[in-house]
C-alpha cells in the first residue's frame, strides 16, 4: 500500500515542473500560494477532527515544524534562484543530491549505512545525472547558479529528516497544516524582500496555481509526509528522484517538449539503486512504526 501511495506522490511531484511551466506567473509566488493554500486544504480538515492534537502541541513540536518550513521555504528560493543563474540541467541534478545528503547526515548522526546503500544511491544518481545532462556552468553566474542549486538539495535532505523527525508525534494533517503555513510565511517575507508580484495574475494563472496546489502540494508533498512515519527518509529521497524522469515524459506528452535521449535508461537505472536501497534497508524500513498521534 505505501508503495502505491508513493506511485502516485511521484506523479504528483512529477506533474509540478510541467504546470509551473505553463503557467505565467513567477515561480516564487507559485510556490508561496501552493504552500498557503495547501495549509488551508489541510488545515481546515484537521481543525475540525483533530482539536485535541493542536492543543497538546509543544513548542518543540512548533519549533520542528518551523525548522522544517524554513528548510522548504529556502529550498524553493534556492532552486528558483539557480534555475534562473545556471542551466536547468545543472540545477535540477545538484538538487537531486539531496539522497547524498540524508546519507551524509546520518553518519554524522553515527548512523551506518550497509554497502548495498551506497551502491544503490550511486546507481540512482547516475540515473539522474544521465537524464538532466548535468554539466556546471563556467562563468561566475553560473557556478553562483550551481552553489545555489547544491544547497536546494542540502535544504530538502534536511526538510525530508524534519519531516520523518515531526511525524514522530504528529499527524500528517498537523505537521502538514503547521509547515505549509510557516512555510507560506517564510517565502511571503522573500516576495516582499524581492518585490515578487503574488496578486493581479488572469483567470488561467490562478487556475494553474490551484492544479499545482492540487498535484504537487496536497497529492505529492503530503503524500510524502505521510508516508515518513513508516519508511526511511532515504527512500523517501530516492522515491523523489523519480521525478526527473516522469517531469521529463509528462513533458513531452502535454508540452510537446523533446525528450532527453537517457531518460528511459535513467529511469532504470533510478529504479534500480531504489531497490538496491530498499533491500539493503529491510524493505523500505518496515517496522518504523512511529506513536504519531
Amino acid at each position: 500500500m505505501n508503495y502505491l501511495l508513493a506511485a502516485f506522490a511521484v506523479l504528483g511531484v512529477a506533474a509540478s515542473g510541467p504546470i509551473m511551466a505553463a503557467t505565467a506567473a513567477p515561480a516564487l509566488a507559485i510556490a508561496f500560494w501552493r504552500n498557503a493554500l495547501g495549509a488551508v486544504f489541510m488545515g481546515a480538515p484537521a481543525a475540525l477532527r483533530q482539536r485535541s492534537g493542536f492543543r497538546q502541541l509543544t513548542r518543540k513540536d512548533v519549533f520542528t515544524c518551523a525548522l522544517g518550513a524554513g528548510a522548504l521555504a529556502l529550498h524553493f528560493a534556492c532552486f528558483i534562484t539557480a534555475l534562473q543563474l545556471t542551466s536547468v540541467a545543472a540545477a535540477t541534478a545538484l538538487v537531486c543530491l539531496q539522497s547524498a545528503w540524508i546519507v551524509l547526515f546520518q553518519l554524522f548522526r553515527g548512523k551506518r549505512q550497509a554497502p548495498a546503500i551506497f551502491i544503490g544511491l550511486l546507481l540512482a544518481l547516475f540515473g539522474a545525472l544521465l537524464i538532466t545532462g548535468f554539466d556546471l556552468g563556467s562563468s561566475k553566474q553560473a557556478l553562483i547558479g550551481d552553489l545555489l542549486g547544491l544547497a536546494g538539495g542540502v535544504l530538502a535532505g534536511a526538510y525530508t529528516l524534519v519531516g520523518a523527525k515531526a511525524r514522530e508525534t504528529m499527524s500528517t494533517g498537523i505537521y502538514t497544516t503547521l509547515c505549509y503555513g510557516l512555510c507560506a510565511l517564510f517565502l511571503l517575507v522573500l516576495a516582499l524582500a524581492f518585490r515578487v508580484p503574488l496578486f493581479g495574475f488572469g483567470p488561467w494563472v490562478w487556475l494553474g496555481i490551484i492544479a499545482v496546489t492540487l498535484v504537487a502540494q496536497m497529492m505529492g508533498h503530503t503524500i510524502f509526509n505521510h508516508l515518513l512515519a513508516s519508511m526511511s527518509p532515504l527512500v523517501i529521497s530516492m522515491l523523489i528522484l523519480l521525478e526527473i524522469p516522469g517531469a521529463a515524459i509528462l513533458a513531452a506528452i502535454f508540452l510537446h517538449e523533446v525528450l532527453p535521449a537517457g531518460t528511459y535508461l535513467g529511469l532504470l537505472l533510478i529504479l534500480a539503486g531504489l531497490a538496491v536501497v530498499v533491500l539493503g534497508q529491510g524493505l523500505g524500513g518496515a517496522g518504523r512504526l512511529r506513536k504519531a498521534r
